[in-house]
């Protein structure tokens, strides 16, 4: 990082850690927080959206519909997530890899399985073979977004389709009484009002998924568990900045990392619920009605 750090035997005191610190293998370290971040920032809406359809589809009067959703949903909450990671990164990579062999090698002549290899014409490879790295670390996340979004999105689904049970039924047979269509029933009142009652469950939600970041090292992406292991391990003298075992320190930045992404998460959440609380028929827009000077 500096010109002075170009000979780290040289170095010692708070000149040798301020190089360590900023030597390649830490910039990888504190950007690997960022990914960290923007697979929260990713994930996180499109699991939810996993989940809308997937309730949606849960409780709809149509049986193959009904029974898509619901499958779904038992399917990936029936599966610890370590295997469902393991195998369906895997399928899917060779799936889209086996669907570009089939177009772009029609007159390819070997089997694509191969005992234990799967092997595809070099045309069909995703990213190709020649294609710079950004790419591939690009398709791994990509995956890795698909895989959280799949899964958390199976529990989402749960929560929201017991929220949109929890809404009371006559305010659902108000709004077909003042001449409501099903779809806007759906989208003016049943939609607006499942999430006061679906935000408790998405809150844990959201606080298993920060916990289950650490995963992605399962799936190829170097997160900040891989680089905290690899860089307060024992080195030995092929690297620049041989050192004790300093992995104690580097898991205690994380916990102090991931104890504050949980703090920020509760208090957004707690401001979220007052929000949505404010005039609901529920015990927490019953207290701020009394709060505000209503009929206790």
């Amino acid at each position: 990082m500096f010109a002075s750090c170009a000979d780290p035997s040289s170095l010692e005191g708070l000149g040798w850690l301020l190089c360590y610190l900023t030597s390649g293998t830490h910039i990888a370290f504190y950007w690997s927080f960022v990914t960290v971040l923007v697979l929260l920032a990713i994930t996180a809406p499109v699991a939810l959206a996993f989940g809308f359809g997937g309730a949606v589809a849960a409780r709809s009067s149509v049986w193959p519909i009904s029974l898509l959703g619901r499958g779904y949903m038992a399917m990936v909450r029936g599966v610890p997530d370590i295997v469902f990671f393991l195998f369906f990164v895997i399928a899917l990579d060779q799936g889209i890899e086996w669907m570009f062999h089939q177009i772009r090698c029609p007159d390819w002549t070997e089997p694509v399985r191969q005992g234990l290899e799967f092997r595809v014409c070099p045309a069909a490879k995703v990213p190709p073979g020649n294609a710079p790295q950004v790419w591939h670390q690009i398709y791994g996340f990509a995956l890795a977004v698909i895989t959280f979004a799949l899964v958390f999105g199976a529990f989402a689904a749960n929560v929201l389709l017991g929220g949109m049970q929890a809404v009371p039924r006559a305010q659902l047979e108000t709004a077909e009484a003042y001449g409501m269509t099903q779809q806007q029933v759906f989208r003016r009142v049943l939609v607006p009002q499942m999430w006061i009652y679906a935000l408790p469950g998405l809150s844990n939600l959201w606080l298993i998924l920060i916990k289950a970041t650490p995963l992605l090292f399962l799936l190829g992406v170097r997160d900040i568990v891989y680089w905290a292991r690899e860089l307060g391990s024992t080195k030995t003298s092929v690297y620049a900045y041989p050192h004790p075992d300093w992995r104690l320190y580097y898991f205690l930045a994380l916990l102090v990392f991931y104890l504050c992404m949980t703090r920020a998460s509760e208090i957004l959440l707690g401001r979220l619920t007052r929000n949505l609380s404010r005039g609901q028929a529920t015990a927490a827009g019953e207290a701020q009605r009394k709060a505000a000077g209503g009929v206790a």
